[in-house]
């Protein structure tokens, strides 16, 4: 598939781009700053640009087959860079006709509040992390409401780790496993899987070991 992959260079992203094109996929890494992308494949295109500019992102997903957004900003950052990035995607994506969209958001988000741990539901997501998650609720918010054929993928706290491809997926409070941890290349091959598995369409799936 050709793919264009939003936040490129980031933990995520790194390894989604890694990784598609150790399964054969053409991939269109767009990021901010070029320079941070060190490598070289005869299938990999790097497009340096600004997701908030509209054209630019629309431009670096046309003729593509699937997008893949994990689009992610410092903890302290309060300019909603998800939402607003996901907003141009969806719109690039509209104009030019993709319709798959895999996109990264995080445990916690919408109705998979309940799955955490008492002190990450009325400490640390209340008092440290309300802005992030505010982010991540309006970024799904565009997704649901997009039409697309989109998915969600809510990865718990982050490991080190290598892509194990094993791990739990679409987990319930009544199941939800105790740690709550997953590695960000177990969590690039669960997106990149959704690129052709009906399972999770139209729904979020929390992730974890």
């Amino acid at each position: 598939m050709k793919l264009t992959i939003f936040g490129s260079t980031g933990s995520v992203g790194r390894h989604l781009a890694d990784q598609a094109l150790e399964d054969g996929h053409e991939v269109t890494a767009f990021t901010r700053n070029r320079e941070k992308i060190a490598q070289n494949h005869d299938n990999l295109q790097v497009v340096q640009g600004d997701v908030l500019n509209p054209v630019a992102v629309q431009d670096a997903i046309n003729g593509r087959d699937a997008v893949l957004c994990a689009l992610g900003m410092p903890l302290r950052n309060r300019e909603k860079l998800r939402a607003r990035g996901t907003m141009n995607i969806i719109q690039g994506m509209q104009e030019t006709g993709v319709r798959r969209l895999v996109c990264l958001s995080g445990l916690g988000a919408g109705d998979s509040r309940e799955l955490l741990p008492f002190h990450y539901k009325y400490l640390i997501f209340p008092l440290i992390l309300r802005h992030v998650f505010a982010d991540h609720e309006d970024q799904e918010g565009h997704v649901r409401r997009s039409h697309l054929d989109w998915v969600l993928a809510r990865p718990g706290n982050f490991s080190k780790g290598a892509r194990t491809g094993s791990y739990r997926h679409g987990f319930t409070a009544g199941d939800r496993p105790s740690a709550l941890k997953i590695s960000h290349a177990d969590v690039a091959d669960f997106m990149l899987k959704q690129l052709s598995d009906d399972t999770y369409l139209h729904r979020a799936a929390s992730l974890s070991y």
